[in-house]
């Protein structure tokens, strides 16, 4: 009987736990929903608020695309974000394939300063990284962007530990064969962390659609705004609809949900090949 009961409040605690945090992780993207689809005749400030709006409409969204060129903004977000893909995907790899694989001097110590990275603030190296991007003549264009995430610390740590997992006598059968490094590194090894790759590329795609800060300091041309810099444009100085910015946020989550789902049967595969097997 107690063992039962023990049971019981076991339960009850994992749900009352999964609800808390469906609450806190999706409550605010279904606000914000409610919050794009309410309409003039809405009180958007009532107390207490409601979900379901009583004069639903699809205007404010219109007036996004109105009053913002989104599309052009999307574009130069795709731009910055494929850049960081193509550069995560190939300078992880190859550093994790260095780190994981390879033996040479000083590996240990390059691993940790490497991981160090992850405890330094973005904002503490962001008035080094203007300077750099200042001096090569990049400010103002989507390099410049795309640049300071061409490759995180975070993506090396993964490609490293799914390299890890790869049993040796795979390259060694390889080495018995004549194949050299790079033949072991593409036909062997990378065929193997393929998951792991893609988890880095949405990682990589996820990190330069969101980011707002690092472009707002290198970008002044409205021209080459990205999309989460643009849509702050949604913003005025002496009034702002908020109707309005909950649908340019929601069209700016748009392009990483579609992201998600077309990649998301190898997410959990690449996470368990890259963060378990380590």
């Amino acid at each position: 009987m107690r063992n039962h009961r023990r049971i019981t409040v076991g339960k009850v605690v994992q749900y009352v736990v999964l609800i808390l945090m469906f609450v806190l992780l999706v409550g605010p993207f279904i606000w914000e929903l409610s919050l794009s689809l309410k309409g003039p005749g809405d009180n958007v400030y009532a107390v207490p608020p409601y979900i379901i709006p009583k004069t639903p409409t699809l205007q404010n969204y219109i007036d996004v695309f109105r009053q913002v060129p989104v599309l052009h903004y999307m574009l130069n977000s795709l731009i910055v974000a494929l850049i960081s893909i193509a550069g995560n995907i190939c300078l992880s790899t190859m550093a994790g394939y260095a780190l994981g694989r390879l033996k040479w001097k000083g590996r240990g110590l390059v691993f940790a300063l490497f991981m160090g990275t992850m405890v330094i603030p973005v904002e503490g190296v962001m008035i080094s990284q203007f300077l750099i991007i200042k001096g090569m003549g990049l400010q103002n264009t989507l390099l410049s962007v795309a640049l300071p995430g061409l490759v995180t610390a975070m993506n090396i740590l993964l490609m490293t530990n799914a390299f890890k997992s790869i049993p040796m006598e795979l390259e060694e059968a390889a080495m018995v064969d004549g194949a050299n490094l790079w033949q072991r590194f593409f036909r062997i090894c990378v065929p193997q962390v393929k998951g792991t790759m893609t988890v880095v590329g949405i990682f990589a795609f996820v990190g330069a659609w969101n980011d707002f800060l690092w472009p707002l300091i290198t970008i002044s041309d409205e021209s080459q705004y990205t999309l989460t810099l643009g849509m702050n444009r949604l913003k005025g100085m002496f009034i702002q609809d908020p109707r309005l910015i909950a649908a340019g946020a929601l069209v700016s989550l748009i392009p990483i949900i579609i992201f998600f789902c077309c990649f998301q049967r190898y997410f959990f595969q690449g996470l368990e090949q890259g963060g378990l097997k380590g």
